[in-house]
């Protein structure tokens, strides 16, 4: 793995395990990784937290920074909400995050 990669496992709604390759240089965050690899991740809102289209649910216990209020209020107006849920818009990659596993939400 080169300097400024880190592995993401994404787990898709037919529960297939993606493996990817993502970089954490450039500002991305969980949903855009998600649309860069075509996974089924809408971001309708382009990851302003304002749809829920890219919740997840995180699957392991990676340090993650605090949900904002904007993205409590949209989870709270989602389906399917878990106490691991969150919006992949909301998640920037860094490197603390390397080996982080998510399932997508149902929609």
């Amino acid at each position: 793995m080169s300097e400024g990669m880190i592995k993401i496992t994404v787990i898709d709604r037919e529960d297939q395990s993606h493996e990817l390759e993502a970089p954490t240089d450039m500002n991305m965050n969980i949903m855009e990784l998600c649309k860069a690899y075509d996974l089924p991740v809408e971001g309708t809102c382009g990851g302003m937290a304002l749809c829920s289209t890219c919740h997840c649910y995180i699957q392991t216990d990676h340090e993650l920074n605090k949900a904002t209020e904007d993205e409590e209020d949209m989870l709270d107006q989602a389906f399917f909400v878990e106490d691991n849920s969150r919006l992949g818009c909301q998640l920037k990659l860094k490197d603390e995050l390397d080996g982080l596993v998510i399932k997508l939400a149902p929609v």
